[in-house]
């Protein structure tokens, strides 16, 4: 069974954990449809959210990741601020040896390789492969079946699976658990981050805040530093080109509200009192699982992660069990 639905198996796994990231709004649909209309409404609101926040994401990075490499590779000419800028920068670096001329031949090199980089992004995206459209579509049946029949998967599960009923209900629990974390917890507070940087960028005078608050969105998926890899270098650009006050805004805005809002206020409230993983089991996890399976390993990686920590939770709680009555 589980050779047979390998090629598909992303697809079940992410419609899995979309239908318990949604269940509340299932049940909420439930109050004013039958569970068929409430189920069918229910997929098409998640499958538009999920669709026109990927796809805003793709486009800004695309679209504004472009244009601000050509910007750079202009401003890089004769007369060009960039241009102005290294000179004073490699005034200083040329005592260490390295001249302006080899700062500006590396930014070049640098804008030229994101320029390609994004323009083969967008052709990948264009060509969307059958398998990745199969996968949405296993994805999509996967939610119906969760919503419309998830009571006797849990009955059937717990009479086939060689666990204990409630070990298997326990599995179960941790499972929507770690699911509704993952996507809510993990994807919705980095959006969160991305929309508060956009906001300070912004407020900064940052050249192309859209494009720098996505990427901010997108590398918050690495735990510890992921939105520090945009946040940081920016601010020491701009106090590098003379623009000090804004720089030492850029770094105090994102510390704030970017990075402590959200760990003690957005991703609490997010989570509710739903735990996590060990911040050393979380990156395991996470780089363990882009090393394996590449960028679903994002996904994967924490869940099976989650799943084996629950396992020796059981193990555990029944060996302390166990105990109890030979130390009495």
């Amino acid at each position: 069974m589980l050779w047979l639905v390998g090629p598909v198996g992303m697809g079940i796994f992410l419609g899995l954990l979309m239908g318990f990231a949604f269940q509340p709004l299932y049940e909420r649909a439930l109050t004013h449809w039958r569970p068929p209309v409430a189920a069918l409404a229910t997929i098409a609101a998640s499958i538009a959210m999920v669709v026109v926040t990927l796809g805003g994401l793709a486009w800004l990075l695309i679209h504004d990741g472009t244009a601000l490499g050509r910007e750079l590779l202009a401003s890089l000419g004769s007369g060009g601020t960039a241009r102005s800028a290294l000179a004073s920068v490699g005034r200083v670096t040329s005592r260490v040896g390295i001249s302006t001329d080899d700062l500006t031949a590396r930014l070049r090199e640098l804008s030229e390789g994101a320029v390609t980089r994004a323009a083969a992004l967008a052709e990948s995206i264009a060509s969307t492969t059958g398998k990745a459209l199969l996968g949405w579509f296993f994805a999509v049946l996967t939610m119906y079946t969760f919503f419309s029949r998830a009571d006797e998967i849990t009955t059937v599960a717990e009479q086939a699976l060689p666990l204990r009923p409630e070990y298997t209900r326990k599995l179960f629990g941790e499972f929507r658990s770690v699911g509704r974390q993952t996507l809510v917890g993990t994807v919705g507070s980095g959006l969160m981050q991305g929309l508060l940087a956009t906001i300070g960028y912004w407020i900064a005078g940052l050249p192309r805040p859209l494009f720098f608050g996505a990427a901010t969105a997108v590398l918050s998926l690495v735990p510890g530093v992921g939105t520090m890899l945009v946040w940081v270098p920016a601010g020491a650009v701009l106090i590098a080109l003379g623009h000090a006050g804004r720089g030492i805004f850029v770094l105090a805005w994102c510390t704030l509200i970017v990075t402590l809002l959200n760990d003690y206020v957005i991703r609490p409230r997010l989570l509710g009192r739903e735990g996590g993983l060990p911040p050393l089991a979380m990156f395991a996890a996470l780089f363990g699982g882009a090393e394996t399976m590449g960028l679903k390993g994002l996904i994967v990686g924490p869940v099976v992660m989650s799943l084996a920590f629950a396992v020796l939770r059981l193990y555990a709680d029944e060996a302390r069990q166990r105990r109890a009555p030979a130390t009495e």
